[in-house]
């Protein structure tokens, strides 16, 4: 009757053990480290660069725990972690003063950080610690204000060329189109040629509102966006710059930075881990531009470039294997043209590809600019801090329309992905300014941990005391399945490398609360058995059937509404629900199964069992007389 078959106990046991491996790394700390990233799109880094850090720390005979090339997102970076923070002081500098010479023209970002210390055969096994939000790691918090208005105004530049386009392409005669503030203003020196432009304007610009007016002897018409439309660019505005910040933190190599949109046009960021503040401040603010001209291959340029000159009218830039290539100077396109940039396959070779999405007036130029230079080639650059690198220099095969482009050549998969990131979220679609700043430093973030683990260890010990006072040996089996239930629940976070705050803490405590509900209530049924005159075997065997239906409708109840917190909380909130959610299903597993295994375990072959560990049981007194007569 109260005996599990092998495979439950073998499930239990799975449980514990994976349990204990999976929240083993969270106890092991932290070690200070630096990391290596590009400091520019086309700077990449990979083993290469691993190797040149490790010359330089063989070289100056600093010796490093470990030292490694990982993916950071979309990007590379090396990683090398140090025993002492004077030690990992001492290696930035000379790695940097490596890989810098040129300190004012940086190709490397060299950070502080903090990384993990759990040993390696725990992280070849997929086991990770926990993050640490910034209440309790320590770090710093920056709110970004998107300049809407800037925005839009690039928006109305872009409209306004657009407008110009439709009239010529229209054959009617403009004075003049020109952006005035957040409107489009076109004059006409008549009425009836101002009409035949409302029409045409009206059919290529349906996101446009043109209305008429007349100013002496000038016929006006002024354009504006819907409100719609209006929205439509604030929201890209803040996507792409939130992108952008994605591909630029990396950088830093923040385990798991926050970066969430506040309001309409403002943008937290969250830094967990960071000490080089300035760096963050720099990376954080960094502007870049997209530029797309063409590449002079004339032999009259080769000729100057091997001779180390510069032909007037052009000018010398280097591709990402840092090859120089001559440009002219004239800018054919910019990244406001640019709507979308993915990767993809080329139908024809299956090669990788680039798929550019240009608007109305790039792709009207880029048609015309292929027609006219078939076998040339034209080069992308990309503009960080006023330097410009090429990222990719194809060579024109044909004439393009339709704003569609497709960029391929000698690149792999990963590169196209590389490129197609880069040339998507290598600007910022709006300015931003840092409006408020915070920093918490690593000794609050220490103490905020301390006084949560110190919440958790003296509430748990709490209820044990109580609980095993209260119901003796089967208080003991509810400690242990609560102790279960604490390990399941940090394992689970640990292999979702979910992020643990403040509020996190406290839905764990408050899970322990809960948690002992499930065991008090299968103690509590089994004592009713027994008064009943249950025999103690039969007892324990209804109590944990019947506590069952309850504590599914009491933990479903609760579970209902944590996720309603998941669903429409932010913050702080979706991590208390995060852990509140997950608590609730560890509790019932741990409850249920772990506890019921245990008490299988101690009683389950006991023939001849008369009386449980299980506390005092208070029999009715007519139940006591029925007994006695």
């Amino acid at each position: 009757m109260n005996r599990y078959p092998l495979w439950k106990y073998l499930t239990v046991l799975a449980a514990l053990l994976v349990g204990l491996l999976y929240t083993l790394p969270n106890f092991f700390g932290e070690s200070p480290a630096v990391q290596v990233a590009g400091a520019k799109a086309g700077v990449k880094v990979d083993n290469q660069t691993l190797e040149r850090v490790e010359a330089v720390l063989r070289k100056n005979k600093i010796d490093a725990l470990s030292a490694n090339f990982e993916m950071n997102g979309p990007v590379g970076a090396v990683r090398a972690r140090f025993t002492t923070p004077d030690i990992q002081l001492k290696a930035k500098d000379l790695i940097e003063k490596a890989l810098n010479p040129d300190p004012s023209d940086p190709n490397y970002t060299v950070a502080l950080n903090l990384l993990s210390a759990s040993p390696e055969w725990l992280s070849m096994l997929g086991a990770h610690p926990m993050y640490l939000g910034l209440d309790l790691r320590g770090g710093v918090y920056f709110l970004l204000q998107v300049d809407m208005h800037g925005a839009l105004t690039g928006r109305y530049d872009s409209l306004a060329s657009d407008a110009r386009s439709t009239l010529r392409d229209a054959k009617i005669p403009a004075t003049s189109v020109e952006r005035s503030n957040l409107s489009i203003i076109a004059h006409f020196d008549k009425s009836d040629v101002r009409n035949d432009a409302l029409s045409a304007l009206r059919r290529s610009m349906p996101n446009m509102v043109f209305t008429s007016s007349d100013n002496g002897n000038s016929f006006d018409l002024q354009g504006k966006l819907t409100d719609s439309e209006i929205n439509t660019v604030q929201d890209h505005a803040i996507k792409q710059n939130m992108l952008t910040l994605h591909n630029r933190i990396n950088e830093l190599g923040v385990a798991d930075p926050v970066i969430q949109q506040q309001g309409a046009d403002r943008i937290v960021v969250q830094l967990p881990g960071v000490q080089d503040i300035a760096k963050a401040k720099e990376i954080l603010g960094r502007t870049a531009t997209l530029e797309i001209r063409m590449v002079d291959d004339s032999p009259t340029a080769q000729a100057a470039l091997a001779a180390g000159k510069v032909p007037f009218g052009l000018e010398r830039y280097t591709d990402t294997d840092g090859r120089p290539l001559l440009l002219r100077r004239q800018v054919i396109l910019t990244g406001e043209n640019l709507q979308d940039a993915q990767p993809g396959r080329d139908p024809q070779t299956q090669q990788p590809s680039v798929n550019l999405t240009l608007d109305a007036k790039g792709a009207r130029i880029f048609r015309d600019v292929t027609r006219e230079n078939i076998g040339k080639r034209m080069a992308i650059l990309l503009f960080e801090n006023g330097k410009g690198q090429v990222v990719t220099a194809p060579v024109i095969r044909s004439e393009i329309a339709g704003g569609q482009v497709q960029i391929s050549g000698s690149m792999n998969a990963q590169e196209a992905a590389d490129i197609a990131l880069l040339l998507r979220a290598g600007a910022l679609a709006a300015p931003m300014n840092i409006i408020e700043e915070r920093t918490i430093g690593p000794s609050l973030g220490v103490d905020n941990i301390n006084k949560g683990f110190d919440s958790v260890v003296y509430g748990f010990l709490a209820i044990a005391i109580f609980i095993i006072l209260y119901y003796h040996l089967f208080g003991m089996f509810s400690t242990l399945g609560l102790a279960f239930n604490l390990l399941l629940l940090l394992a689970v976070l640990s292999m979702l490398q979910a992020t643990l705050t403040l509020p996190g803490i406290a839905a764990i405590a408050l899970t322990l609360g809960m948690a002992i509900d499930s065991n008090v209530l299968i103690n509590e049924r089994i004592r009713e058995e027994l008064r009943a005159g249950l025999a103690p075997q039969q007892a324990i065997h209804l109590g944990f059937e019947r506590a069952w239906d309850t504590i599914v409708d009491s933990n479903l109840t609760t579970l209902i509404v944590g996720l309603s917190l998941l669903a429409f909380g932010t913050g702080p909130i979706r991590g208390f629900a995060v852990v509140h959610c997950i608590g609730i299903l560890t509790s019932m597993f741990s409850s249920v199964i772990g506890v019921r295994a245990l008490a299988n375990l101690a009683y389950g072959k006991r023939r001849k069992l008369k009386v449980l560990s299980i506390g005092h049981i208070w029999i009715p007194p007519s139940k006591q007389q029925q007994k006695q007569n």
